[in-house]
């Protein structure tokens, strides 16, 4: 696994070396997985898995115990970490998985070959193997045409994959979407059957594929995919309009699709613009969201009720410079812009709207001329009328009507 701060060739260099070890000491030893899938497609992977004969305490001992992490040892998986820059690598032993109880964990493993090994695995895109340092490709599941001809498979029996792990519904969802490939009809039907299991994964989980669907290529095709396959309405029950095929939820995909900086926040604002006005505190909650990205959606779905009536061109600039200001401002910005692009918003609110952010900051957000102690010293009396007396003498200041202290101060007298 790579952090992102992990430099791609050092990562590359590091897990060609870990196979090289565990290959000099006798055990066979392949790259599997994504990692193996990107290769094939051209792409440079995020993070490498290496699937080896090794027991996890062989693994332990070739590289030993100040380099390796064995969190995962009961499913027979060891981190080897690596030098500066160059992440970590996890390292599997080939296995069988038992009977899954929970949807998610396999009730114990069985060492098992590589051709077995391969048969667990999710897809037949994610159960390749490759050599790197032979180049050899290693198929047993057809996962090489199914690259080739752009499909997503289930390996084997798609019912039982999805069984095992219900989150990989989602996972289909997000390959199928990101690569523009196509669902596999099996696999397709086994989803649509098996969709409400998906209740069963925990919230983080789920908010964690939801994260990375909606922020990378494909995102609007995985939204789409979503409504078409019964899906959104398991995981997003609270933005999903009655129909599948309804025209706010296609118009919200295209819109996500159109940001340059999408996030789940991002989107489940977009996605509630039609839906009750606690539909995204609610989504938040039960996707145990942080409270900075539940935050976020609500501050982007106000904002977005704020600037679609008027020119605010014609509004005091008072009432809209808290928005300016605000840190989540570039992404009200980038949703104002792709929602114009698509036909659902003003783009004269939009350009007025980065340009706004254009300006000097000491302009967007100019220092207060008085603070709440001065006010008390000038004769404000304490208690709420501070805050009252403050609010007041910024917006005069934001619009212009005041510029000095002195001045500030005899507002506040005034009030």
């Amino acid at each position: 696994m790579s952090s992102p701060l992990s430099d791609p060739e050092k990562s590359r260099s590091f897990a060609t070396a870990v196979v090289a070890r565990l290959r000099e000491a006798g055990h066979e030893t392949y790259w599997a997985g994504g990692c193996v899938r990107d290769e094939l497609l051209g792409r440079t992977p995020a993070d490498y898995d290496v699937a080896t004969a090794a027991r996890p305490d062989t693994v332990r001992r070739i590289f030993g115990t100040g380099r390796t992490l064995a969190i995962g040892a009961a499913f027979g998986v060891i981190s080897v970490l690596g030098p500066r820059s160059a992440g970590q690598v996890e390292v599997a032993t080939f296995r069988s998985d038992g009977g899954y109880t929970d949807g998610r964990h396999p009730a114990g493993v069985t060492f098992c070959s590589a051709q077995e090994d391969a048969q667990r695995r999710d897809f037949t895109i994610n159960g390749l193997f490759l050599d790197p340092l032979s180049s050899a490709i290693y198929d047993f599941v057809g996962g090489r045409a199914d690259l080739s001809n752009g499909i997503v498979r289930a390996i084997g029996v798609p019912t039982l994959r999805f069984g095992e792990d219900h989150l990989r519904m989602l996972r289909a969802i997000r390959f199928t979407a990101f690569f523009g490939f196509v669902l596999e009809a099996e696999t397709r039907r086994a989803l649509e059957s098996m969709k409400h299991l998906v209740a069963a994964v925990s919230p983080e989980r789920v908010a964690a594929e939801l994260r990375a669907m909606v922020s990378r290529h494909g995102r609007g095709t995985a939204l789409e995919l979503l409504a078409d396959t019964g899906l959104a309405a398991e995981v997003l029950p609270e933005v999903m309009p009655p129909s599948a095929r309804a025209a706010s939820w296609h118009d919200a995909a295209r819109i996500v699709a159109a940001c340059d900086e999408p996030s789940l926040p991002l989107t489940l604002a977009v996605l509630a613009g039609h839906s009750a006005d606690d539909a995204v505190r609610r989504a938040s909650l039960r996707l145990r969201l942080s409270n900075r990205e539940a935050k976020q959606a609500e501050w982007l779905l106000a904002g977005l009720r704020v600037f679609d009536v008027g020119n605010p061109a014609d509004r005091p600039w008072s009432r809209l410079q808290p928005w300016i200001a605000h840190e989540h401002a570039p992404a009200l910005a980038d949703l104002l812009r792709a929602r114009a692009s698509c036909g659902q918003g003003d783009p004269a609110t939009a350009s007025w709207f980065t340009a706004q952010l254009a300006r000097p900051r000491a302009e967007i957000d100019p220092p207060p001329l008085v603070t709440g102690d001065l006010l008390l010293a000038a004769g404000v009396p304490p208690g709420p009328a501070v805050g009252a007396a403050l609010a007041r003498v910024r917006d005069l200041q934001l619009d212009g009507a005041i510029a000095t202290r002195e001045q500030a101060i005899a507002a506040a007298l005034d009030g």
